[in-house]
């Protein structure tokens, strides 16, 4: 009886059979393999005779004789210079002829183009002889088309304990990179595959091949679900493999990519595969696009690191020719960013399909330029137009008439809350299908009830909103309603997970090695009677006090430094080229910083130097200064210069903390205060993958490991928002606004009109002062804090209901336009500040830092669900808690891990005379520095320093208590003495 083939051969068989078998693939034989060419040379001149006989017989195929030979060799050499993807869309010319090597994907009811598709020749060939000079190696399986080579595969299985890593090490270790076929650009991708896992690399160097994973993900994180057809593996060869959807990867994705430096000088050209979440978002989005038309809603939620770029880039380009029948969905595809990068990106690839200057637009220059530039483009006919989060409802407020009857794909690049209220409104009037064109007769009933649908999200185009970290806006407004009992969730169309991202190691686990880092002070008063102030206000004072103080940041720069050179440089980190990233809490504070570290840098008389990043003109030492002064380049160049040295620190006041990509940052120095999107924004930053990157480093001076941990929980696996915001909430707070009677309501329909009408300002304010003077002549303080806050609550719930609710309300509308007059005329509530003055009533007396332990931060393995936008607002005056200036210093050392010594003098001559004495004196610690290594007289050491102490309990408990309760001044105090007496004895 045959048993079941478990072996390597065996997946094998079954990969062609299956490619053969099912999806009309030709068995090639290894001995038509030419290895001069690196073709399949019998599928070749197949392919070229049977689809253009005259060329074929030009070019004198079929005979091996030297017209042949020349053309394989033209053939080679533009594989060589173009890569193969370029050589199968555009052909080779060659002499009189012009060669066509692939016929692309017909449209539906081209006949004669379904027969040329039909045409093309895919083959499998088993064990491939690949090379010239060791004739017997050979590679498990190659793919070609039209004998042209597109993929090669080593494959492994974990029945016999091989797995796909041995099968990456073999493409690293046994397939030189100098052979033919395995050289840039001769393959679009080498697979290596086992039962389980895929894996691709598009460029072979050998040990420093990169290879990714090309699964499609389980339970939000890596490797492949359970198959009840058969093998984990198999969509790879039954899927992405066919016919179909491997000619859809040669036209609309692979790529070569050449970038340039800041000089204009070409740099190496990378080729690009698509990543397996990649293939699968856009083509799920085509899908859906086509079949539902213009008016959709879909939220991409893919991690830092997913490649978010070229999958916007892919989509835009593709929505371009998306048809229902013969007319297109889509008439323009409007993308809406801050990065730069992805203008460059698109047109990268729009590049290799079209003539890019005909596609692409970008909206840039002087707001006077804005609409002119628009007005041309779609003058022109540019299909993708291209425009910052900023720019964007400025032009959309212009062009109201051009876009009338048009329909509009709007991807949207990090999409947050930038697209409900105000801008959202704007860009919907321009935008709407009558183009927000205004009628003469139009009354103010008209008017109004433009403005409630103009708010609504638009019927005549989809949004495709992509992000790492969608909010509760965003989920709302973009994701996918999921009625659950009386609840209504939303979530993603689509996730490609951070969890998933860190275990297929597309980016690293910024949480793996964060420490954090405690600060020691010793306050002190300077005046000598004892005032009151406010405890909260003056806390918060005094930390800014001390954090900001020019000793705390020298001492903080100084351990940055040497870390980075003890931990980082000196351990080869990213092959010795990594930088770091210090994140201040303010301008002010990153330029003391950069002050110090660069002081402390020439010190240590260190090769490196350090970079400062803000924004505008600040004061420093009585100057103005701005980023590019300090510095002594542009700012333009600061990207650039991290890149190289002497560069390595970059110091950050609220720049470079979103959407930077560096590969090369491997630490972060934390100084500010960071919770919820901003942490993981942040400190995603040093996620990005690099051949040689295989960890990171955070060292957080101002965070506690829950806040971090808290922050990223959310994002590890699908977000889900819990339920939908309840409009009703408005009636609650329109209700409560009424009963306070600032307003009238004939008032608030007065003041509209006006507005609409288009009312000189001094028509307004006499309304609005009214409403001023009853609000502080009839409110208390408690009152006009309820008011002001829930009016603010009300405009800020209905911006952003109005455009998802399917009906509209004519009296929501006219309060949220007068609120929006009224509210910053409310003044305030006067509150004095009862904490002014402490800052000249202290000193610092004393500061240190203790590093913590190292820690490995873990995230809970679950959906995150998050709430609806909070629809309360409102409250009370805080009611002040005051003290005296010596009972706040007290809480506040006490607070911060201040030793209060009762006799200072005492302890430190107890430290530094008495302690040393009686442990140097200890016997087995003196035999085992005579006779054993270092550590073992650490070992020694601390036993005859733990006897000690403890020999000291009854004159001295405050140290003894120390000792044993305070792990930093216990390490602090057993590295010092131990340094003292080991040294002493000349070890």
């Amino acid at each position: 009886m045959k048993q079941t083939d478990t072996s390597e051969k065996g997946l094998e068989t079954l990969i062609v059979e299956s490619l053969v078998g099912e999806a009309g693939y030709v068995q090639g034989e290894s001995s038509e393999y030419d290895r001069d060419h690196a073709v399949d040379l019998a599928q070749l001149l197949a392919f070229i005779r049977a689809t253009q006989p005259r060329s074929a017989k030009t070019l004198e195929l079929g005979f091996d004789g030297p017209k042949q030979l020349q053309f394989l060799h033209r053939l080679q050499g533009e594989i060589a210079k173009r890569g193969v993807i370029d050589v199968l869309r555009n052909g080779v010319k060659h002499g009189p002829v012009s060669v066509d090597l692939f016929y692309g994907s017909p449209s539906p009811g081209n006949t004669k183009a379904m027969e040329r598709f039909a045409a093309n020749i895919f083959s499998v060939t088993r064990q491939l002889r690949y090379s010239k000079d060791e004739t017997q190696l050979a590679l498990d399986l190659g793919l070609f088309i039209n004998g042209l080579p597109v993929a090669t595969f080593e494959l492994k299985n974990r029945l016999t304990k091989q797995t796909v890593e041995d099968a990456v090490q073999q493409y690293k270790r046994d397939r030189n990179p100098k052979e033919l076929l395995f050289q840039f650009g001769r393959c679009m991708v080498h697979f290596a595959v086992d039962d389980q896992e895929v894996r691709m690399c598009t460029h072979l160097k050998g040990k420093d091949s990169w290879f990714l994973p090309f699964n499609k993900g389980f339970n939000d994180g890596a490797g492949n679900p359970p198959n009840k057809s058969g093998i984990k593996t198999d969509y790879l060869w039954r899927g992405i493999l066919t016919k179909t959807e491997l000619t859809d990867i040669i036209e609309n994705y692979a790529q070569v990519v050449e970038e340039k430096d800041e000089k204009g000088r070409k740099k190496r050209p990378k080729q690009i595969f698509p990543r397996y979440h990649q293939l699968d978002v856009v083509r799920k989005l085509l899908a859906d696009a086509k079949a539902s038309g213009a008016g959709k809603r879909y939220l991409i939620q893919h991690s830092a690191g997913s490649g978010k770029s070229n999958s916007i880039a892919w989509l835009a380009h593709q929505l371009i020719g998306l048809e229902d029948g013969s007319k297109a969905i889509f008439d323009s595809i409007i993308v809406v960013t801050d990065r730069r990068n992805l203008d460059k990106q698109i047109r990268n690839t729009i590049k290799q399909f079209a003539q890019v200057s005909a596609i692409v637009g970008a909206v840039t220059g002087e707001s006077s330029s804005k609409t002119k530039q628009l007005s041309n483009f779609l003058r022109l006919g540019k299909k993708i137009i291209i425009s910052t989060v900023q720019t964007f409802p400025f032009i959309l407020d212009k062009i109201g008439d051009e876009h009338r009857g048009r329909t509009f794909a709007i991807i949207i690049d990090e999409a947050h809350s930038s697209q409900g209220g105000r801008t959202s409104a704007k860009m919907n009037i321009a935008l709407a299908e009558n183009g927000g064109e205004e009628e003469e007769e139009e009354t103010y009933e008209d008017t109004i009830n433009r403005i409630m649908e103009a708010r609504k999200m638009l019927s005549n185009a989809s949004y495709f909103a992509f992000t790492a970290t969608p909010k509760n806006k965003t989920l709302e407004l973009f994701g996918v309603p999921m009625p659950e009992g009386d609840k209504v969730k939303h979530r993603p169309f689509h996730s490609y997970t951070m969890k998933q991202a860190i275990q297929e190691r597309f980016i690293l686990d910024v949480l793996a090695n964060y420490t954090p880092v405690d600060s020691y002070y010793r306050l002190m008063k300077t005046v000598e009677d004892d005032p009151e102030f406010d405890t909260k206000k003056a806390k918060k004072k005094l930390r800014r006090y001390v954090e900001s103080h020019n000793h705390a940041i020298r001492q903080k720069a100084e351990i940055m430094v040497d870390h980075f050179h003890e931990q980082v440089i000196a351990r080869r980190k990213l092959g010795g080229k990594a930088r770091a990233m210090v994140i201040c809490s303010g301008i002010a504070r990153a330029i003391r910083y950069y002050h110090s570290i660069e002081a402390y840098l020439r010190e240590r008389k260190s090769l490196y130097r350090a970079i400062v990043a803000f924004s505008g003109e600040h004061e420093d030492s009585g100057r103005r200064v701005t980023e590019a002064k300090l510095n002594g380049f542009p700012s333009t160049q600061i990207e650039k210069k991290i890149q190289k040295d002497p560069y390595r620190f970059l110091v950050v006041a609220d720049k470079f903390q979103t959407g930077y990509d560096e590969p090369l940052l491997h630490t972060m120095y934390v100084d500010k205060q960071l919770s919820g999107i901003k942490a993981v924004q942040t400190l995603s930053r040093l996620n990005r993958a690099h051949p040689q990157k295989t960890d990171t480093f955070v060292l957080d001076f101002m965070n506690d490991a829950d806040t971090i941990t808290v922050g990223f929980s959310d994002y590890y696996r699908t977000t889900v928002l819990s339920e939908e915001t309840d409009p009703n909430k408005l009636h609650d707070l329109k209700g409560t606004l009424d009963g306070y009677q600032v307003y009238t309501w004939s008032q608030i329909e007065q003041l509209v009109e006006l507005f609409l009408r288009g009312a000189d300002r001094d028509k307004l304010d006499p309304i609005l002062d009214v409403c001023v003077a009853v609000y502080n002549s009839d409110l208390d303080e408690d009152g006009q804090v309820d008011f002001k806050g829930k009016a603010k609550a009300f405009v800020r719930t209905y911006q952003f209901l109005a455009s998802i609710l399917p009906y509209t309300n004519a009296e929501w509308e006219k309060l949220s336009i007068f609120l929006n007059f009224l509210i910053p005329k409310l003044p305030a509530p006067k509150e004095d500040d009862l904490s002014k003055g402490i800052l000249e009533a202290i000193d610092m007396d004393s500061y240190r830092n203790e590093v913590k332990e190292m820690l490995k931060l873990t995230l809970a393995d679950e959906d995150a669900e998050i709430y609806p936008l909070p629809t309360s607002g409102g409250g009370s005056v805080a009611e002040l808690q005051l003290d005296y200036l010596s009972n706040i210093i007290k809480a506040f050392n006490d607070q911060f891990g201040d030793i209060d010594w009762k006799d200072a003098d005492r302890i430190r001559q107890v430290i530094t005379e008495e302690i040393p004495g009686k442990v140097a004196a200890d016997r087995a610690y003196q035999n085992a520095m005579k006779n054993s290594d270092k550590a073992a007289a650490r070992l020694e050491h601390d036993r005859a320093l733990q006897k000690v102490v403890i020999g000291m309990l009854a004159d001295h408990t405050e140290l003894f208590k120390q000792f044993s309760d305070n792990p930093g001044f216990k390490k602090w105090l057993s590295d010092t003495i131990f340094g003292v007496t080991y040294e002493e004895a000349g070890m």
